[in-house]
């Protein structure tokens, strides 16, 4: 099972808004582990996948303890983002339509980050969209999180999304990007080993037994 590795974050998940989703261990089962518990567990995600400098860190960190309501709010509207955009990607994964709820919660998420993008120059003498948001907004990283999103759910990478086939419920999402699309695991030291020890076991079961002659 892959969730949060030491530093916070997988990037094995293959885009921001599938590492977001994957903030919860055995997401699918009956018996879920959270990871982000309060508005700080938001903050040193957000830091740690890219999304904060240090400084812009310390500042919402400020302002979230001086505004205990504001951040309790800022953590229910992550978690509420974040279920839905894990529901989102686990019924596409499963080749089902996602409810219009849950496209509402990520449709209003984005109704707030549109209006933070600005064009700006990139190499090459190119221009790229890029995303500022407000130093004030305890929400504000979630912005980047629901674009993220937006472009996945838009773009031909959309065909390798999968979810863990672990049946003990994994739910871990990710990109599949090899060749021949045959990823099935989160990891193969993880779900992917304990998969394959199983089918050894079950073929060893099935074989037939030979007697010993004395």
């Amino acid at each position: 099972m892959i969730g949060l590795n030491e530093e916070g974050l997988h990037v094995e998940a293959g885009r921001l808004c599938l590492a977001f989703a994957n903030t919860v261990d055995w997401h699918a089962s009956a018996h879920p582990e959270e990871h982000l518990n309060s508005y700080v567990d938001v903050l040193d995600w957000a830091r740690k996948a890219g999304l904060l400098s240090d400084d812009r860190h310390a500042s919402l960190l400020a302002r979230a303890a001086a505004d205990p309501a504001g951040a309790g709010g800022a953590l229910k509207q992550a978690l509420i983002l974040r279920e839905a955009l894990y529901r989102v990607f686990s019924n596409t994964a499963d080749q089902r339509a996602p409810a219009p709820d849950d496209l509402a919660v990520l449709n209003a998420a984005l109704a707030k980050a549109l209006p933070h993008l600005r064009l700006m120059p990139a190499a090459g003498g190119s221009y790229a969209w890029g995303y500022v948001a407000d130093e004030a907004d305890l929400e504000g990283v979630l912005g980047e999180v629901a674009l993220s999103a937006a472009a996945l759910l838009t773009s031909a990478d959309l065909s390798r999304l999968k979810e863990c086939a672990d049946e003990r419920g994994c739910g871990w999402l990710f990109l599949d990007m090899t060749r021949n699309r045959s990823r099935r695991w989160c990891d193969m030291s993880g779900c992917g080993n304990r998969a394959k020890a199983r089918r050894h076991y079950q073929r060893q079961r099935e074989a037939p037994q030979t007697l010993k002659v004395s």
